[in-house]
């Protein structure tokens, strides 16, 4: 775990509690990793048992406090159990990040399976409405709290993604302004990143003769570098901290100039 020098440290994160959901991997992981190197508590969400342990190991062997919940965050009750721990293990909840997705298989509208919309729009946005809605009464009680999701180059234009996962992330973007607007004089920031290209480990089950990719191919030369997952775990970041204490309701492209294109 690297852990930034005294003058690097961003305002407001030591000794607070967040949590990352899908910090097992990618730009969770990097997120996990850089909170708890500025003195952050981290609950680690994910479903996928060895990544969660991985990550709350790395922090551990740096001297960081972490613990994980491992199950699937578009189930109520392992929502109910993400925030319980928090609050009773690490001593409150002060900053979410709502990071865990699924990609679709970048279905054309008339190919999407209701198996595919189901699957994507549940992840994608359900589950971060759930986290949202159960961590706002204990942010609310406090006076204070930050949300950050992760939306996507997805939620900005038509042609990044399939239907299912496009939808899904204008749909982030949308709960982002939403609760940014509705909870503003009660202390609480609601911001999101838009990531473009991204080493992340995600997964594309795409099939390549049919019409989704041959279309959103055409596209692919606008995406730019590909960015490392900590680069976006640094904007997540600074966005959570009281560095970005006026920046309130952004979507904010974190894409190499992909949605500037």
């Amino acid at each position: 775990m690297s852990t930034p020098s005294t003058n690097e440290f961003l305002p407001g994160l030591d000794g607070r509690t967040v949590i990352v959901t899908g910090a097992g991997s990618g730009i969770g992981r990097a997120t996990a990793l850089r909170f708890a190197g500025h003195g952050a508590k981290v609950l680690v969400a994910d479903l996928n048992e060895e990544g969660a342990k991985a990550t709350v190991d790395e922090i551990r062997a740096g001297g960081g406090t972490a613990v994980a919940v491992v199950g699937d965050l578009s189930e109520q009750s392992v929502v109910d159990e993400v925030v319980t721990t928090a609050v009773e293990t690490l001593g409150g909840l002060d900053i979410l990040i709502n990071n865990a997705g699924i990609m679709d298989d970048l279905s054309a509208t008339a190919d999407v399976s209701d198996a595919e919309w189901e699957r994507v729009l549940r992840v994608n946005l359900t589950a971060p409405f759930l986290m949202t809605r159960a961590a706002l009464p204990h942010m609310l009680a406090a006076g204070r709290g930050a949300i950050v999701n992760t939306a996507s180059e997805a939620s900005l234009r038509g042609s990044a993604a399939g239907t299912a996962y496009t939808v899904s992330k204008h749909g982030v973007a949308g709960l982002t302004k939403s609760a940014a607007v509705l909870y503003r004089d009660k202390g609480i920031r609601v911001n999101a990143v838009a990531p473009g290209g991204t080493r992340s480990g995600i997964q594309v089950n795409a099939a390549v003769d049919t019409e989704g990719p041959a279309v959103i191919g055409s596209y692919a030369r606008n995406v730019g570098r590909v960015a490392e997952a900590d680069e976006l775990a640094a904007s997540v970041v600074f966005l959570a901290s009281e560095a970005a204490s006026n920046i309130n309701g952004v979507v904010l492209p974190v894409d190499n100039g992909w949605s500037a294109v």
